[in-house]
């Protein structure tokens, strides 16, 4: 059984209930359910921990040391386990020093490329720079024509002012005969006296000789001469022709005339060096290439590629405000503003000549650049008030940027730097340009290009790019290329087949969705080609739309059949069609959950009425079409010519007063459109938030709403003492509830006594945490129940005050269910559990920590938290794929919710890729056509049907099929 199965038997780790199933070795699985039921308790905290737990304890004490260490699963036995790798959503790197060419590995491989066929070239000049060695110099001169008369000259002194009397005297006893001074040919006994204030060029002539005979030794022993003289240069001047290669007008005969260097001269080095503007790389190796090491990193931005400085759109975001009424947010955060900033702005308005109450968008851009920038080092004088007394300061006036930068300097103090740089974005590095590297690195170039220029490139474009570099290579780099084209083609190959073919390979990780970063990790592993491992996989479709499934299914397909087993939690239906095995959990969420529904083939599921899956992907449930599309209030919110990222002047409206879906597939400017640009300036206007928006003119229809609310999946928080009721505001309730007891009243409690997060009524033996950590060194650490309060994180005295026969602790163990129904007559608290409840989190513990909570939950614990507050019917609410982890049945519920809030007239705009919630929308934005550089653009929008109609449209052709069927049903229903 353990050779053809992974037995697991007696699960219980979280909500399982003692879970027993075979799951078939080298298969593809998926593991489906409703959310919390206990998919990733099984897959991720029982299998996976366990296979990696076994793995790690097979090595040796001293490598246990500088692993992460997982604590064994509550589990009977597993059987039949291999070592198991996870590939998880929230391993993304935040490092802004790491891009998915780092990630992949490409990147290494490029830098030897560079490093070993790539040629560098003088940025002064554009000549190739190449080292040589005696002999390739004796060859090339061997190589001219017989009878040609040449003249060896060793470059002593090159473009530098001097009159050098002492050298030409020293060169004279060491046996040399002739010079050339500016280029003419002298006796060193005849050389001309020089003026020291002007540049002079002299070459001391080695030796003179005739193309042809036996010349090769003399030859070499003259080269050698020459370069000991000119510190690695020699120069050979054919005294009756031009240099071979100079004859006719191309590339490198033009740039060696532009830089000065004589038709009849051939230049030798034997370094890396420029011969005319000296511009030197010591050595060519792959660290040079690297913008993490000192050797090759740009030195002004550190190789980050980009530098944080104070931005003028964040120092003045409000244009229509005038300066006296706070226009520079930095200098007017007082209240009022300081008087010291506001005599010194009132003495440059009177000096320049403009008004301090006169809006900002009003005042000529030389004011503008007066007030941020400063006068240029030109003095205007300033007048203060001290007291009763003024007094003139005569003095260049610093600008606003200027005193910012010299406070950020000037300051020791933390909160002062927190604040400052509240006013600073990132913007490219001045010096090398967002390249990250220093000049020497991006003198090196394969075809043309310098290796950032590539980094620069789509997945798609770069594997262009390689394809045909071979055909610029010489026979020589050609073989010394191969293995690593081989490498680089394959890794790109990958990326290109989990569709990333639109990712830049510069892009930074932080940047990257939770799908877009398992896709790369999955690309990497199959990269590595390994075999007889066990891959458990997150939501790998996450982000990704419907026509890039097929690539990603492949791909899982293709790890199977390496011989590896592949676990996948996944709701994405045709994942579920695709798997060998399914395994179904639940019945419910929770505590209602942690058993195994279903298992067994697709067709064994589909056959099993207890399955909730099963109903919707046999058509017995569905996510209903709505009965009509609304119009909306007849105000629409439009965003004008919106350039950030990817988009190519997008020019788009959005009815308010709807439920509206923007689209497309991965990389088509969806979330350029609406995070980076629609939302940002929203928010900036409607909420006074300091973040820069994606370029655009303008956007018009703001005035019609009152406030704008992002709601995200990053976490509600990143300790463990945060939690759901921590986030909503009800634990404050909650314990001014326990305060307001009689039992606290007569002991004097405060609400503060019910927190465990300061000393009072927490138990300070764990200081509220619950557990305490034992380290074990070379040991998973050692978590274990808190002895003296036994988990429950207050100590006796404040656990004795309790309602209802539960205290404070027993409430924070509650499911949000429970909760709701134990706090039913206390309507605050009911309500923000109601809210929980509706969005699906009935399962969640109140007091759940937050680092548990998966990023749809904490999307949702979001999403609740803004449904408990009073609704004002003018508020624009933005979701990005919120039904990221959310069961069919969920997304129903999800649904509801949000087709609820436009209802009181809100407007809810929702990136996302579930057919099932595009085809419940008022209105689809659907970009496109395709990702990266080929989308960008409104393809189609319109309602569901209109979407449906247009041919170029991805999802309108994935969303026609549905829409029938869903218009299939009604009428059947109708007619019954």
């Amino acid at each position: 059984m353990s050779l053809t199965h992974i037995s697991v038997r007696g699960a219980r780790e979280h909500n399982l209930k003692n879970v027993d199933i075979d799951i078939p070795r080298d298969t593809l699985t998926v593991i489906t359910g409703l959310s919390g039921s206990g998919k990733s308790s099984l897959a991720f905290d029982t299998i996976y921990a366990e296979g990696q737990r076994r793995y790690v304890e097979s090595l040796s004490a001293y490598a246990r040391q500088f692993l992460e260490l997982m604590q064994k699963p509550d589990v009977d036995h597993i059987e039949g386990l291999s070592p198991a790798i996870s590939i998880e959503q929230k391993t993304t790197s935040r490092n802004p020093r790491s891009t998915v060419a780092t990630v992949t590995e490409i990147y290494d491989y490029m830098r030897l490329l560079w490093a070993r066929v790539g040629i560098p070239y003088s940025p002064a000049t554009g000549l190739p720079i190449a080292a040589q060695t005696v002999s390739q110099m004796v060859d090339r001169v061997l190589a001219l024509p017989e009878s040609s008369r040449l003249l060896l000259l060793a470059p002593v002194v090159r473009g530098r002012k001097g009159e050098y009397r002492k050298e030409l005297a020293e060169w004279q006893k060491a046996g040399f005969q002739r010079v050339r001074i500016d280029g003419e040919t002298y006796l060193i006994e005849d050389a001309p006296a020089l003026d020291k204030k002007y540049k002079h060029d002299i070459e001391v002539v080695v030796d003179r000789l005739v193309a042809g005979g036996d010349i090769a030794t003399r030859l070499a022993e003259s080269f050698e001469t020459a370069l000991k003289l000119a510190e690695g240069l020699a120069y050979v001047d054919l005294v009756d022709a031009v240099a071979p290669g100079r004859e006719n007008d191309t590339q490198d005969a033009g740039a060696m005339k532009n830089a000065g260097i004589p038709a009849n001269r051939i230049v030798f080095s034997e370094k890396f060096a420029c011969p005319v503007s000296g511009f030197t790389i010591a050595e060519i190796e792959p660290r040079l290439f690297s913008f993490n090491a000192p050797q090759g990193a740009c030195p002004a931005c550190d190789g980050l590629g980009e530098k944080l400085e104070f931005d003028e759109d964040l120092v003045v975001p409000n244009h229509d405000l005038t300066i006296k009424k706070g226009a520079i947010v930095p200098w007017a955060k007082s209240n009022p503003p300081s008087p010291y900033y506001m005599q010194v702005l009132g003495s440059l308005a009177r000096e320049l000549g403009f008004s301090i109450d006169a809006p900002w968008a009003e005042l000529p851009p030389e004011i503008h650049y007066a007030i941020l920038h400063g006068t240029r080092g030109k003095p205007v004088t300033l007048t203060f008030v001290d007291g009763r007394k003024s007094y003139d300061v005569k003095k260049p006036f610093e600008g606003v940027i200027g005193n910012l930068n010299r406070r950020m300097l000037q300051t020791e103090s933390a909160w002062m730097r927190e604040e400052l740089s509240k006013y600073q974005a990132s913007h490219p590095c001045e010096v090398c340009e967002g390249a990250r590297l220093k000049p020497e690195a991006l003198a090196v170039k394969i075809g043309s290009r310098d290796i950032s220029s590539v980094t620069r490139l789509s997945v798609v474009d770069a594997l262009a790019f390689f394809a045909t570099l071979p055909d610029q290579l010489t026979p020589q780099s050609k073989e010394i290329a191969r293995a690593i084209l081989k490498e680089i083609d394959e890794r790109l190959g990958f990326l290109n087949n989990v569709g990333l073919d639109y990712l830049n390979l510069n892009r930074t990780s932080g940047t990257l969705s939770g799908g877009e970063s398992q896709r790369i990790r999955l690309a990497s592993q199959i990269g590595s080609g390994l075999s007889g491992v066990l891959y458990v996989l997150d939501e790998p479709s996450i982000g990704l739309h419907q026509r890039d499934n097929d690539m990603l299914l492949k791909t899982l397909r293709r790890l199977r059949d390496l011989g590896n087993t592949v676990i996948v939690v996944e709701h994405d239906e045709d994942a579920i069609r695709t798997a060998d095995y399914v395994i179904d959990m639940g019945p419910g969420a929770g505590v209602h959950g942690g058993a195994i529904v279903a298992h067994g083939s697709l067709e064994d599921v589909l056959a099993n009425e207890d399955s909730i899956t099963a109903d919707y992907l046999t058509g017995r449930r569905e996510v209903p079409l709505p009965a009509k599309r609304r119009k909306g209030n007849g105000k629409k919110l439009t965003v004008h010519n919106a350039t950030a990222n990817n988009l190519t002047g997008v020019t788009a409206s959005i009815p308010l007063g709807t439920f509206t879906c923007i689209t497309g597939v991965s990389g088509s400017g969806k979330s350029s459109f609406t995070i980076d640009t629609l939302y940002a300036a929203a928010a900036r206007q409607l909420n006074g938030a300091r973040i820069l928006a994606g370029k655009h003119d303008r956007i018009t229809g703001l005035e019609y709403l009152d406030k704008v609310i992002d709601i995200d999946q990053s976490p509600i928080g990143r300790t463990p003492r945060s939690n759901p009721a921590t986030y909503t505001g009800a634990f404050t309730q909650i314990r001014d509830w326990f305060a307001g007891l009689p039992e606290s009243q007569a002991r004097g409690y405060k609400p503060g006594r019910f927190s465990f997060n300061v000393k009072g009524g927490r138990c300070e033996a764990c200081t509220g945490d619950g557990l305490l950590k034992i380290e074990m060194h070379f040991l998973p650490d050692v978590y274990v129940t808190c002895d003296v309060c036994h988990g429950q994180r207050y100590n006796r005295e404040t656990l004795e005050v309790k309602f209802k026969g539960r205290s404070i602790a027993d409430v924070l163990d509650m499911t949000v269910e429970d909760a709701f129904e134990f706090f039913k007559a206390v309507p605050p608290i009911r309500d923000k559990m109601a809210m929980l409840a509706e969005v699906g989190l009935g399962y969640v513990k109140v007091g759940q920590q937050a680092t548990t909570l998966s990023g749809g939950e904490a999307q949702r614990v979001k999403l609740a938290k803004e449904l408990a507050r009073r609704a004002t019917g003018q508020t624009l609410y933005i979701l990005d794929e919120p039904t990221t982890g959310l069961h069919f049945e969920d997304v129903r519920k999800l649904l509801e919710v949000l087709h609820a809030l436009v209802e009181q007239g809100n407007t809810v705009v929702v990136i996302e890729h579930n057919l099932d919630v595009i085809k419940t929308a008022d209105w689809i934005l659907d970009l496109g056509p395709e990702g990266g550089v080929k989308g960008g653009e409104i393809v189609a929008q319109g309602t569901p049907e209109v979407v449906a109609k247009e041919p170029r449209s991805f999802t309108g052709r994935y969303l026609a099929p549905l829409l029938e069927r869903g218009k299939g049903a009604k009428q059947a229903v109708a007619a019954e």
